[in-house]
């Protein structure tokens, strides 16, 4: 499907030269010829916007058939002849050469047609557009403020019966002549004390044992950032990309496999695909959809604002506009990891640290990445020798001396300290 069947005819051509109606869009099947288009024609065209080519709905009202049978099936050959429809909308399109596709008939043409004839549905009203943003900082809970806000409420309620019944029992008390004894203030605090100084000393040695324990775990969890899912400038889901579409994790981080680090794609990797992808293609009713079309569609445009190519008309602004991405994975300096080493060498899948995450909408650290956390992965994981004379001898000698049939990572120096500790 050319990039110039969608040329858009001015008024004046429009009086004197009208285009016959496509005869053969009727008989058409816009089922296979969705299937016909999404294969062959969606690399350069959509049907509402402009790509490599124009937008193609209601090409068919715009050219006769058979005209368009022939520029389908060798555009080149129609400019060639001179023709002068042809010649002017190669030249309109900045003369790109246009695929042919001599292997359509001209029934598949016609499915083609009737797909790109069908009318523009209504864009439908999003469910949950006003709440996207108590969404995506709740995650759907009920919101903290209000919780304690309620517990609060619940305690001055508490305060208020009890002050309300001491005042009622005072009464009651008066009204039937009972005295009530004054608390006596000449009992020493000391002799207290000194009565029950084992009780007193229990006491103060299980607050200080609580305190410690309590300080402990405080000071343990300092730097660790399990759960941590911040708000990114540009809205990516992961659940979308790697769970939906099936996207390999290594395709965007590529560097993973030969690096230390796995790096953060550069905006021209998510331009392979979003050049022509400027809207969300996706269901809106679809189970992994958790904001409307039009929010996925406006964080799309912000990768074309962030690399300076105007949509429109398909052509660089040299406007850029870095992305100024949230880091969420943050080992110590004094820490070495390296992803190559586990990803190439041991095989294990990014899940194993980062989680599901073509189940997550917004990413985040899955992982505690304590020392522990580390350690007790090295002891359970067993090392993978197949193929590999080194280990395979290494294998061999250790399992003999360890008595085991596997070894795992500690087994092979996973636990030292200068593993992982400059």
């Amino acid at each position: 499907m050319s990039y110039a069947q969608q040329a858009e005819t001015s008024p004046a051509e429009a009086s004197t030269e009208e285009a016959a109606p496509a005869e053969g869009v009727a008989a058409g099947d816009p089922t296979k010829g969705k299937e016909l288009f999404n294969s062959l024609c969606a690399a350069c065209h959509k049907l509402d916007s402009k790509a490599t080519g124009p937008a193609l709905r209601g090409v068919a009202e715009k050219h006769e058939t058979e005209w368009l049978y022939k520029w389908i099936k060798n555009s080149s050959a129609l400019i060639a002849s001179g023709d002068a429809k042809a010649v002017k909308l190669f030249e309109e399109n900045n003369k790109q050469v246009m695929t042919p596709f001599p292997q359509l008939s001209n029934k598949d043409i016609d499915d083609i047609l009737a797909y790109t004839s069908q009318p523009k549905a209504a864009p439908a009203t999003p469910a949950n557009a006003g709440g996207q943003a108590m969404a995506a900082s709740n995650d759907g809970g009920v919101n903290n403020t209000l919780i304690l806000a309620a517990l609060v409420l619940v305690l001055v309620v508490l305060v208020v019966m009890l002050a309300l019944v001491n005042k009622t029992l005072k009464r009651v008390a008066a009204a039937n002549g009972v005295e009530i004894p004054e608390k006596d203030s000449s009992v020493s605090i000391w002799k207290a004390y000194a009565k029950n100084q084992f009780l007193v000393l229990v006491t103060v040695v299980l607050l200080l044992l609580s305190g410690a324990y309590l300080l402990y775990g405080y000071l343990m969890q300092i730097g660790v950032d399990q759960g941590y899912e911040p708000i990114q400038p540009i809205h990516f889901s992961h659940k979308i990309h790697a769970g939906d579409n099936g996207i390999d994790c290594k395709y965007c981080h590529s560097s993973a496999r030969v690096s230390k680090t796995s790096g953060i794609p550069s905006l021209n990797v998510c331009m392979n695909c979003h050049k022509n992808i400027s809207e969300f293609q996706g269901d809106a009713d679809s189970t992994y959809v958790e904001y409307s079309k039009e929010f996925y569609t406006a964080e799309i445009q912000k990768l074309y604002d962030a690399v300076g190519w105007d949509r429109a008309n398909q052509q660089y602004t040299g406007k850029q506009k870095p992305v100024k991405w949230v880091r969420i994975h943050n080992l110590p300096d004094f820490v070495y990891f390296n992803h190559s080493q586990h990803v190439s060498v041991a095989g294990v899948e990014c899940q194993k640290c980062h989680g599901p995450v073509e189940t997550f909408e917004i990413m985040k650290q899955n992982a505690p990445l304590t020392m522990g956390w580390c350690i007790n992965c090295h002891r359970e994981t067993g090392v993978k020798v197949e193929g590999n004379e080194y280990y395979e001898k290494i294998h061999a000698e250790l399992a003999k001396e360890y008595g085991v049939v596997k070894l795992t990572a500690a087994d092979m120096g996973g636990t030292e300290c200068g593993k992982c500790h400059y």
